[in-house]
């Protein structure tokens, strides 16, 4: 076995290999650019070497600065993560040639797999089922449109060379086949320096499912089962979850086994993912292979108990698998959340800065439930806009979907992050959603549920009773502690009463309640409600029990109420006694500052370009600014016809979130 390995990544994912290879007696080492150099992996590994300045191309993927540190370090192998050097055939070919173990496939077989017209020829040769479509070269728009109608519309147009939705298109009839070759085209020569194009057949209601793969040396491979992954966002994974809700055992089986007959005609050896597209029937398709550590390999860790990176170690060292295909059974159901630094409420933009608060949930692991957090980050930490914005990879398990799901449901709110924009609304809402948790998805999940972007949860009636309910015993305890005060007249005893009106969304609920040494009963429209906790005024999360079921709040006092946050909502809490009620409902609301004739930034930038002169008649739709963040240009558009008043900043300049970029005329 290997005593010292580097890994060639950054994050959560070298902070996981760590824990792996710290598990398995191996020392490691880290490596980190400028931007980096306090990074948690920097921390966790046992010596770390800098290789550069921030940028990734000036640092993470530059195979010679990889390489010396491997010389400097003298590690026996090298662990690449995903993304990076993962499944660059050269970074394979140069390890070789030093004598320096790849804890990954071989070089041919990321070759062959990492073209997506060569992989598929070689699907169809192995007898994996694949969709439809025209692999050669396409010579022009015509021949795109030739092809197009001999597959059938819709198709879908793709960069032979893609990844992350890039160079992809889909076709509904011949215009559409003619615009999307073109782009297409575009796209990828600009994206990856490789123009080719192919098409296929573009499959309705379509789920996104995975077979994991793991191969050794010897000639055995076997599979771990299947990852759901449909619930994305411009083909990018929020969440996963392990086994699919949609597959049934033969679909698995056909499909485990195709993926083994690919990995086997490559000569796979290590981990590795077999990705397919699974339409209404469950008909599946071969999508491709990905020759490398998937980020949402943990479900498949918690419902097999196999250390996938700790397999990807001992069979670059050599070793058989342990275990045979009939040993690798499915235990119950974990759930995976991406929590990324992107803003929901802003179209989902990213967001950079320092981690004011960054408080995950323990992790638990227990035979009827478990809690496991990826992560490559700490409080006082920043996300740099340098790298991809992911946070953390929080995962549950537990014996059934639906018990997974509410693990799920209560870690998002147990867990804390505040100083940047993030995305744990989202993924909370997402779980309360009845679609997602019928299991009834599809890639279009999102896009079909929240096609005008994300506002914030909508609680249900019985939940904002729950909360209600809450907010009074909360209430309650705030006042006992300001009826303690110190230094008060004798005369002059604050007695703490039982009735009160809790506001929240929209809706005011007349509560009572009654106290005892256990917890706290409120009665709120005929119901009672038995709550216990823990909490005290001050603390930022407050758990619960309402009526014995689990209830997790973030809290924030403010005047006359509180700031709640669970299940994806925000919502502001007042408390007050029948009579403040009364007065406070006569009270004119205060409405929120008039920003239509203003051009908002929307997240931390630099401006690029002003696009615009002050007096100029501007239409909707129109470009006014460029502002780059996190290395992405955003074009800022005009939101109706208007003529510019004011502009406040210039090119270069570097803008916080919200400031006044130009003003109107009314």
């Amino acid at each position: 076995m290997f005593k010292k390995i580097l890994i060639a990544n950054r994050g959560e994912i070298a902070c996981r290999v760590i824990k792996t290879a710290r598990k398995m007696g191996i020392a490691t080492v880290a490596v980190y650019s400028d931007a980096d150099r306090h990074a948690l992996h920097v921390q966790m590994a046992d010596e770390a070497i800098h290789i550069g300045p921030a940028p990734a191309n000036q640092s993470y993927i530059v195979i010679d600065k990889i390489m010396d540190a491997i010389r400097q370090s003298g590690a026996e192998a090298v662990h690449p993560g995903y993304g990076f050097l993962s499944e660059n055939m050269k970074f394979a070919e140069a390890l070789a040639k030093e004598g320096v173990a790849f804890i990954g496939p071989p070089a041919n077989a990321i070759e062959a797999m990492g073209d997506k017209i060569t992989s598929k020829r070689l699907a169809q040769e192995a007898g994996v089922s694949t969709v439809p479509g025209y692999m050669g070269l396409i010579a022009d728009a015509d021949e795109a449109v030739k092809i197009s109608n001999e597959i059938g519309y819709p198709v879908m147009i793709k960069a032979s060379a893609g990844g992350g939705g890039k160079g992809m298109r889909i076709a509904w009839n011949d215009v559409e086949a003619r615009e999307g070759f073109q782009s297409s085209k575009n796209e990828a020569a600009s994206s990856f320096g490789d123009d080719r194009i192919f098409i296929e057949k573009f499959v309705t209601q379509p789920r996104h499912i995975e077979i994991q793969v793991l191969a050794d040396s010897h000639g055995n491979t076997v599979y771990l089962h299947e990852r759901e992954c449909s619930i994305q966002r411009r083909n990018q994974k929020v969440i996963e979850e392990a086994p699919s809700p949609f597959l049934d055992e033969a679909t698995r089986k056909a499909m485990g086994e195709q993926a083994c007959a690919l990995a086997a005609a490559v000569g796979y050896t290590s981990a590795g993912t077999v990705e397919f597209i699974v339409d209404g029937a469950r008909n599946f398709y071969f999508l491709e292979m990905n020759t490398r550590l998937q980020v949402e390999h943990p479900v498949t860790e918690l419902i097999t108990g196999v250390d996938l990176v700790e397999q990807m170690i001992r069979v670059a060292a050599g070793e058989k698998l342990p275990f045979a295909q009939t040993d690798l059974k499915i235990n119950g159901w974990a759930m995976e959340s991406r929590l990324y630094a992107e803003d929901p409420y802003r179209n989902f933009l990213p967001s950079i800065g320092r981690l004011t608060r960054y408080r995950p949930p323990a992790e638990i692991a227990e035979s009827s439930r478990a809690v496991r957090n990826d992560t490559g980050v700490y409080e006082g930490g920043e996300i740099s806009m340098y790298y991809d914005p992911m946070i953390a990879k929080l995962c549950t398990w537990a014996p059934t979907r639906d018990a997974a799901v509410e693990e799920m449901r209560l870690a998002l709110d147990e867990f804390e992050v505040e100083g940047i924009g993030h995305n744990l609304p989202f993924l909370s809402a997402v779980m309360d959603h009845p679609r997602f948790a019928s299991g009834n998805i599809t890639t279009a999940f999102i896009e079909e549920e929240y096609p005008d972007g994300f506002e914030g949860a909508t609680l249900g009636d019985d939940l904002l009773k729950r909360v209600a309910a809450c907010a009074c015993a909360m209430n309650r305890v705030a006042e006992i502690r300001r009826a303690r005060v110190s230094g008060r007249m004798d005369n002059h005893e604050r007695v703490v009463g039982t009735d009160w009106v809790v506001s929240l969304g929209g809706q005011d609920y007349s509560t009572s309640i009654q106290a005892d040494r256990e917890g706290a009963t409120v009665t709120l429209d005929g119901s009672d409600y038995r709550i216990s906790s823990s909490w005290l005024p001050g603390q930022p999360l407050a758990r619960l029990t309402v009526n014995g079921t689990p209830l997790v709040m973030k809290v924030a006092r403010q005047p006359g109420g509180y700031r709640l946050r669970l299940r994806g909502a925000d919502l502001k809490v007042r408390v007050h006694s029948p009579r403040m009620a009364e007065l406070a409902a006569l009270m004119p609301e205060k409405m929120p500052p008039d920003t239509s004739k203003l051009l908002l930034c929307p997240m931390p930038g630099m401006v690029v370009s002003i696009a615009v002169e002050e007096g100029q008649e501007v239409y909707e739709g129109q470009p006014l600014a460029t502002i780059e963040a996190m290395k992405m240009e955003n074009i800022l558009r005009a939101e109706r016809k208007g003529v510019v008043a004011k502009i406040n900043v210039a090119a270069g300049a570097s803008l916080a979130v919200d400031e006044v970029i130009m003003e109107f005329e009314g």
